[in-house]
C-alpha cells in the first residue's frame, strides 16, 4: 500500500470511528480475522464440557474459529462496545437483601441485542453510502462470533481472569458488537498485556466457585448460566448457593478493581423498567404467565420463559429470611406449577423450614 493510500485508509478509519461514537458506541477497533492464538483456549474449554448444554457452542466451530469461513469475503472486523451498567442500581444493597430479587445490570432494560444490531447496521450503512459500497453484516450476540477474542485484538481491552473483556479506562460494565466487512482498514494494535496482575478478587467472591483459575470458567457451576441458559432442574448442591440472584449473576464484576473506572449508560433503554432493580421476590412470583409476557416485553429476561423464571424465583425464596408469607407463597404456586417448578417450590419449602428452625 503507498503513503498516500495508507493515509487515507487511515482517515476512513478514523472517520468510521467518529461514526461510531456519534452512533452511541464508547469505542470502535479493527482486526483482521486471524484468530489462531484463541483456538486452544477454545478447544480446552469445550474438551472440559465446560459448555455444559450450551451445544451450540459445539456447532459451527469453523465458523466461529475461523470468520471469512462464516461471511466469505471478509477481511476486516470492527469492532464495538457500548456502556450499560444503569445508575442508581444499589446492586450491593439488594443482594444483601435476601427479600429483593438481583437481577443482572444488563438485562434491567430493553433487549441489548436490537439496540446494537441497529446502530451497527447503521454504522454500516454510513460507511457505504460516505465511503464505499461494501459487503458486510453486523452480529451483536446473534451468531458463531468470538467476540471478546475479536475486541481484544482490536484493542478495546483485555480479557481477564473472569473472562470478561476488561478496558483499563472504562471497566467491563459493556456491550460487545461486529460489523464483519470487505474494507481494506488499518489495524488497531491488541491489547497484549493482561492487566489482572496478582489480583484474584473474581475468584474468591464467585458464590459457586464457578472460576476453575484465571480465565477459566465452568459454566456448568455459575450462576448465569444455571438462571438463564439451563433449561433443566438446577443442581440441588448449587441452590442454597445461588441467594437471590435470580436472572444472571454480577459479582465477579462489582468486585473487580478496574470498575472504578466504569461509566453509567446514557442509553435510556439500558435503564431499569418495572422496578425489576429493587423489586421484591413476591411481587415477581405473584406474576402469572401473561404478566411475565407483558412485563418482559422487549426484555432479554423473556427469552428464558414463564417455567424458568418461577423455578428461579422458587429457589431464591428458599435462600430468602424465613416468613409465613414465603411459605404461604410457595405452597399456592405449587398446584399450578409445572413438575419441574414443583420440584424447586419443594426444595424451597424444605430449606425456609430449616431456615427457621435455626433462628
Amino acid at each position: 500500500m503507498s503513503e498516500t493510500n495508507s493515509s487515507q485508509s487511515g482517515n476512513i478509519a478514523q472517520q468510521i470511528k467518529a461514526w461510531g461514537k456519534a452512533l452511541g458506541f464508547q469505542q470502535i477497533g479493527i482486526t483482521d480475522t486471524d484468530l489462531k492464538h484463541y483456538h486452544k483456549h477454545f478447544f480446552q474449554f469445550l474438551k472440559k464440557n465446560y459448555q455444559g448444554s450450551m451445544h451450540y457452542l459445539k456447532k459451527n466451530v469453523r465458523k466461529r474459529l475461523q470468520p471469512r469461513t462464516l461471511l466469505p469475503g471478509t477481511i476486516r472486523i470492527i469492532s464495538a462496545r457500548m456502556d450499560y451498567f444503569p445508575p442508581d442500581t444499589e446492586s450491593f444493597r439488594i443482594l444483601k437483601d435476601g427479600s429483593k430479587a438481583y437481577i443482572s445490570r444488563y438485562a434491567l432494560g430493553r433487549d441489548y441485542h436490537r439496540l446494537m444490531r441497529k446502530r451497527l447496521d447503521q454504522l454500516a450503512l454510513k460507511i457505504n453510502n460516505e465511503i464505499t459500497p461494501l459487503g458486510y453484516r453486523a452480529f451483536c450476540d446473534s451468531a458463531p462470533v468470538l467476540e471478546k477474542a475479536i475486541a481484544q485484538k482490536a484493542g478495546l481491552g483485555f480479557i481477564g481472569k473472569h473472562t470478561n473483556l476488561i478496558n483499563t479506562k472504562a471497566g467491563s460494565w459493556f456491550f460487545l458488537g461486529e460489523i464483519y466487512t470487505d474494507l481494506p482498514l488499518p489495524l488497531d494494535a491488541p491489547m497484549q498485556t493482561n492487566h489482572c496482575g496478582s489480583c484474584t478478587a473474581c475468584i474468591d467472591v464467585c458464590p459457586t466457585n464457578a472460576i476453575m483459575g484465571p480465565q477459566q470458567l465452568d459454566a456448568r457451576r455459575c450462576i448465569s448460566y444455571l438462571t438463564i441458559e439451563l433449561r433443566d432442574a438446577i443442581p440441588v448442591e448449587l441452590r442454597a448457593l445461588i441467594g437471590n440472584r435470580i436472572y444472571g449473576c454480577d459479582d465477579c464484576q462489582l468486585v473487580c478493581p478496574w470498575n472504578k473506572f466504569a461509566r453509567f449508560t446514557h442509553e435510556k433503554d439500558f435503564h431499569p423498567r418495572h422496578q425489576l432493580h429493587v423489586i421484591d421476590l413476591l411481587e415477581l412470583f405473584a406474576w402469572n404467565e401473561q404478566t411475565f409476557l407483558d412485563k418482559t416485553a422487549g426484555s432479554s429476561i423473556r427469552r428464558i420463559g414463564y417455567e424458568s423464571w418461577q423455578r428461579n424465583i422458587a429457589v431464591a425464596l428458599g435462600n430468602a429470611p424465613p416468613a409465613a408469607e414465603i411459605t404461604a407463597a410457595l405452597e399456592r404456586n405449587k398446584a399450578t406449577a409445572s413438575v419441574m417448578v414443583q420440584e424447586h417450590i419443594d426444595w424451597a419449602l424444605k430449606q425456609q423450614l430449616i431456615l427457621r428452625r435455626n433462628i
